[in-house]
């Protein structure tokens, strides 16, 4: 008679309070969200109404306008972070790696450090940097005799949202480096000792030899980048308010949701309809993941150790 396995018990009570706080936290609020998107008010209080909020979100152009245009705004604001963030990330980890840098744990936390701090402070402190009245980056561009390029960059509508993106890549861009970091010095000494055999160095050691296998590595950085701003809010709040000025040109789900849900200013708090938008960007956002997961994930395999 075969001996029965263990029961890991173990692994349950190690996960249980992780498990909990999560579940109380995020699983039963978002249920909540998705349960109370499907009711409104009608004549008789609130009734279920099934989809209609988000056929009203959709269709009706009193809504539709305001959401595309802030999905187009959250479209804009990732597709910044993966062409300038990301590939910075790479480029500074792939530096700070080099076995030659003096002084690379000093570069390292130096970067980092902006991830750790405040979305209050450092919205707070670039739109005193920005100011066009008391700043100090009209004058920094004066030193270097390119004072006629500064515009009011947070009250254009043409910039502003551009700018707080370039914010938040100097804030974030630490995390994408330091997870490269880390991917670069597991790949087993081995491989790049064979590929120094074969005469692989350098730059063409990094482009021939470490990029492919530190394609997972980016993969999730994606993916985190990706569920990150599509959740953002706090940065383009403290900058430019609940109305995400100038005329709504940096407004994103996260406020739109915000303004919708619990109202502002002369507008009403709809926490139906706020609850619809959240629904809404649940779906984008787990939408996104599963093409990841089922899309790219299985193709990055390929390439772990």
């Amino acid at each position: 008679m075969a001996a029965r396995k263990p029961v890991r018990w173990h692994i349950a009570v190690f996960l249980a309070p992780a498990v909990l706080v999560y579940t109380a936290i995020m699983i039963i609020p978002l249920i909540g969200t998705l349960n109370l998107s499907l009711f409104n008010k009608g004549p008789d209080g609130v009734q279920f109404v099934g989809l209609a909020n988000f056929a009203t979100l959709f269709g009706d152009p009193r809504w539709s306008a305001s959401f595309w245009n802030a999905l187009g705004n959250n479209a804009w604001f990732f597709l910044i972070h993966m062409l300038v963030q990301n590939p910075i990330g790479i480029a500074l980890a792939a530096i700070l790696s080099t076995p030659k840098l003096r002084m690379a744990a000093f570069y390292r936390t130096a970067i980092f450090i902006p991830t750790i701090l405040s979305f209050v402070i450092v919205g707070f402190v670039w739109k005193l940097i920005l100011s066009p009245i008391w700043g100090i980056a009209p004058g920094l561009l004066d030193l270097v005799g390119l004072k006629s390029l500064f515009a009011p960059w947070l009250g254009r509508e043409e910039y502003a949202l551009t700018t707080l993106a370039l914010i938040s890549v100097w804030q974030f861009v630490g995390i994408p480096m330091m997870l490269i970091y880390a991917a670069l010095l597991s790949i087993p000494d081995e491989v790049l000792e064979a590929a120094e055999m074969d005469g692989i160095t350098g730059a063409s050691q990094f482009w021939k030899i470490k990029l492919p296998l530190i394609l997972p590595s980016i993969g999730i950085i994606s993916i985190l980048t990706f569920v990150g701003n599509f959740n953002a809010f706090d940065l383009i709040y403290v900058a430019q308010g609940a109305l995400a000025g100038p005329d709504f040109s940096t407004d994103i789900l996260g406020t739109f949701l915000y303004r919708t849900f619990f109202g502002f200013q002369l507008q009403l708090g709809d926490p139906y309809m706020g609850s619809a938008i959240a629904g809404a960007m649940f779906g984008i956002i787990l939408l996104g993941v599963c093409i990841y997961l089922f899309g790219i994930q299985t193709r990055l395999r390929r390439y772990q150790f």
